[in-house]
């Protein structure tokens, strides 16, 4: 199998297990809003930043939309610079994401991990959709 091929499967890996880690904190978002709050805190702080997370959560899922319909449609299946970039994001998040639900991390960590790990690829497969449709390029 060809470096190229080995990438298409890892990539996909990598972004399901991205995806499932910000599903499972999107369930158990609980403990890590109380983590982003004082010890003494108002229903007030709770909603608000229980609101913020979960607008990045859905930001996240809306990314991953994104690029799972460039990947499926095969703009960028095979596409190894986006492959390697989105695969690198995508275990970078779930690895950074995991000690954010474990650790219970401050939740002002999370929209960095989004910028960096969600945006970024999901910006390039817009770049690619824009020169595979806009401009008619092929796929590579």
């Amino acid at each position: 199998m060809s470096a190229v091929n080995s990438l298409v499967p890892a990539r996909f890996l990598t972004i399901i297990s991205h995806l499932v880690i910000v599903i499972t904190i999107f369930w158990s978002r609980d403990n890590n809003v109380k983590a982003c709050l004082p010890l003494e805190f108002t229903q007030a702080q709770y909603d608000k930043e229980d609101r913020k997370l979960v607008v990045g959560l859905a930001i996240t899922l809306g990314l991953f939309a994104v690029e799972l319909a460039g990947f499926f449609s095969g703009v960028s299946m095979f596409n190894s610079s986006q492959s390697l970039l989105s695969t690198g994001a995508h275990a970078s998040a779930a690895v950074a994401l995991l000690f954010f639900l474990f650790e219970q991390w401050d939740c002002n960590i999370y929209w960095w991990i989004l910028a960096f790990c969600s945006v970024l690829p999901a910006f390039v497969e817009l770049l690619l959709f824009i020169a595979v449709f806009g401009l008619k390029r092929k796929p590579l």
